[in-house]
């Protein structure tokens, strides 16, 4: 199935600055609200049901044999039936 991508933002934030933008989406998922995402004149509204899949992913990239980049993704996947995935075990994240 082809990938669109509907809204991208990469930019350097400070941990403060993530853990701001990362609290919203959490406070938003709580709430059962709406995440909009916007910068500039673009901007996207989504509504996750209940259950989405969450995929959490630590990545290195690069040679092999020397420093690469190393990153965490997350993830919210749902059908846009509003179906989520099945859970493939306990996730913990301290």
């Amino acid at each position: 199935m082809p990938e669109e991508v509907l809204f991208k933002s990469e930019s350097n934030r400070s941990r403060e600055e993530i853990a701001a933008y990362l609290r919203t989406v959490a406070d938003s998922l709580e709430s059962g609200s709406e995440i909009t995402l916007s910068r500039g004149g673009e901007s996207v509204t989504m509504a996750p049901p209940a259950r989405p899949t969450f995929e959490v992913k630590a990545e290195r990239e690069g040679p092999a044999d020397g420093p690469g980049e190393l990153s965490v993704e997350f993830e919210l996947e749902w059908d846009e039936d509003g179906g989520g995935g099945d859970a493939d075990g306990d996730l913990t994240i301290e």
